[in-house]
């Protein structure tokens, strides 16, 4: 890779108050550095790229307008942040992005005050704004509150729950950027509209508007002619009428790249009261060819050469969401009556083929997870088969609709679960830890926990004909490489099975009960002197009691171990049930902590959290130092 090229300004901005101290004439070359350090910077260390090309000039002008930090700008979704992190005193640390004890791919009000708000789940920015506009008018504060949203997170039912709250709001210094970046630059978003904007954001046009209103008022037939004239125009050249509809003064669309643009018109917003809306369009990856040809390739990229671009990245071993998409479309293959729902996320779930052989049996529904949850149900109840794909930490947004709309009505819903478990850089907000414990507490729910990719395609077609609710969670990334039948075998729900047996030296000391993919790193631990017997446990629900009651009849203790965090996850599952069955037998619950876990490579996490091999290992000496010591002492039930 070529060496960042020699920066002029950009090495002068340490703050947006240096970056306010520049002449408009240098924001355009600026922004030019920006891209190019943003480019270089993202292809040494990963990240989101293509998201964050588009919005380069759009935070040069936000930081120029505007008095950060001590106005808000809440950015949503937070990983088109990249250029903001830069401008906001980060541009060293960009070299540490993602990785463990570096900064973060979103914002994190722990990391800097410029970050008014964390955000990487979508849609809440509209919320989060408006509750400070509002904090600000209690405190007679004038501050400004911004939201900056895409275009897609606009589809989430939150985004207009808080349009229809903020719409009310008067008096408040609350505006709204829609940055949408689904479309190309038409030539009707050019110098017509830039005119347009820069006039309809004006001072003397909002005094009109409302002299006008007052004037009319007393005469009500020519005030509502007024009113269709206007709206009229405006539909001609801008699709403002809906978010007017919500009460907000409406601005645009205009080129979110042109800085001439953007700045006055930001500019004469800034001057105005009540919420105001301003529509932006971008185009990701602006300004990197290969981006702009395939946003979706360059949307999340590992390490590559930006002067060469990304190879097609070819891996001996699948992942988990390929078995899935492959599992996806040979059962609707085999079964007419399966749809395939996704919020938004169809490259991330694996149904790209499932949408191009399938087409009218895909359903995008946008980011709005609990309409695909209750969608699904709706579906359930016509006897049509739905599987909700739908990412562990996503699934969290939806937890009324799967208890109320599908566990109560116990509907055929499978829940095909990516991302379980920790996911490396993209840190706590994502990390699928909660899984196991909010899903295991809901009646009728059956959860599976594959523990590699073989396995997993089993767990997906068992879920499909149990005849009830179904989670299978399986983690990100490619498995062991175990092999994947074609076949649609199912398996017995509730059974687990011992995949290694203590050696008669061992005499039944210790016995590990794994869930999911951590089978492979307690194997490892059971190798050693522990020499442990270890177990597949498979369901976390229905738990396999009778293997538990056998393990604890045969063995002096007993070691849980699972990827979610401990407070009610797998092991507090077989800590209840050893207790109804009274069973005395020591349990060792190993998982994840009381805490968020920060973002970093995958097995390092593991590692720093004792889930290792290495980590589970010494968890058991410290714990049973003695018990490993000394001869067997065989314990019935009580």
């Amino acid at each position: 890779m070529n060496p960042l090229p020699p920066q002029k300004l950009l090495p002068l901005i340490d703050s947006p108050a240096d970056l306010r101290r520049l002449d408009r004439a240098q924001l355009r070359p600026l922004a030019d550095e920006l891209r190019d350090f943003l480019l270089r910077s993202v292809a040494s260390t990963g990240g989101h790229l293509s998201s964050n090309l588009g919005t380069v000039e759009l935070a040069v002008a936000l930081h120029y307008v505007f008095d950060t930090p001590g106005d808000r700008i809440v950015w949503d979704v937070g990983h088109q942040t990249y250029a903001h992190k830069i401008l906001t005193g980060r541009r060293e640390a960009m070299q540490s992005l993602r990785q463990q004890g570096g900064i973060s791919g979103f914002p994190r009000r722990l990391e800097s005050p410029y970050d008014a708000f964390g955000t990487a789940h979508s849609s809440t920015s509209i919320s989060a704004a408006l509750g400070m506009a509002v904090a600000a008018r209690s405190r007679g504060e004038s501050r400004h509150s911004i939201a900056v949203i895409g275009d897609g997170a606009m589809s989430a039912g939150m985004a207009f729950e808080a349009l229809n709250n903020a719409g009310i709001a008067e008096d408040v210094r609350l505006l709204v950027v829609l940055n949408d970046n689904d479309m190309s630059i038409s030539p009707a978003v050019g110098a017509l509209n830039r005119y347009l904007a820069r006039l309809m954001s004006g001072r003397f046009y909002v005094a009109a508007k409302s002299a006008g209103k007052q004037v009319l008022k007393h005469l009500p037939p020519m005030l509502e002619l007024a009113r269709k004239i206007e709206e009229h125009a405006k539909g001609m050249v801008v699709p403002g009428t809906m978010f007017e509809e919500f009460g907000f003064n409406y601005i645009g669309p205009i080129d979110g790249h042109d800085l001439d643009s953007l700045i006055p018109t930001l500019q004469n917003l800034r001057g105005l009261r009540g919420p105001q809306f301003l529509h932006v369009v971008t185009r990701k990856g602006h300004g990197y060819a290969r981006a702009e040809a395939d946003p979706i390739l360059y949307h999340g990229p590992g390490k590559f050469d930006p002067d060469v671009g990304i190879g097609k990245a070819s891996s001996a071993r699948p992942t988990y969401t390929q078995v899935f998409g492959d599992w996806l479309c040979d059962m609707a293959a085999a079964d007419a009556r399966l749809v395939g729902i996704t919020p938004a996320m169809r490259e991330g779930s694996g149904m790209v083929r499932f949408e191009r052989e399938y087409p009218d049996r895909y359903f995008d529904v946008g980011i709005a997870e609990q309409h695909a949850v209750t969608f699904a149900a709706g579906l359930a109840c016509e006897g049509i088969k739905p599987v909700v794909a739908i990412y562990s930490t996503f699934l969290q947004r939806a937890y009324d609709q799967l208890i109320h709309d599908v566990a109560l009505q116990n509907l055929p819903v499978v829940f095909a679960l990516d991302r379980g478990g920790l996911v490396g850089a993209d840190g706590a907000t994502h990390h699928g830890v909660f899984d196991l414990s909010f899903l295991r507490c809901v009646p009728n729910m059956v959860v599976m926990t594959p523990s590699d990719e073989g396995l997993c395609r089993k767990m997906l077609s068992t879920a499909f004909h149990h005849n009830g609710p179904a989670a299978v969670r399986y983690p990100r990334g490619a498995g062991i490489g175990a092999p994947v039948a074609a076949t649609l075998e199912t398996i017995p729900i509730g059974r687990g099975e011992v995949v290694r047996e203590s050696s008669a030296r061992a005499g039944g000391r210790i016995a590990i009960l794994a869930f999911g993919p951590l089978l492979h790193p307690a194997l490892a631990a059971a190798a050693t002197a522990i020499d442990a017997t270890v177990a597949d446990m498979r369901f976390v629900k229905p738990l396999d009691l009778d293997l538990l009651r056998r393990l604890a009849d045969t063995h002096d203790a007993l070691v849980s171990v699972e990827e979610n965090v401990l407070q009610g996850g797998a092991g507090s599952a077989c800590a209840e049930a050893l207790e109804r069955m009274r069973y005395s037998t020591p349990l060792l619950r190993l998982g994840l902590p009381d805490r968020f876990v920060d973002h970093g490579e995958h097995q390092h996490l593991l590692a720093a959290e004792g889930l290792d091999a290495d980590g589970i290992e010494a968890s058991i000496r410290a714990r049973f130092a003695e018990l490993l010591r000394e001869p067997r002492l065989v314990k019935k039930a009580g």
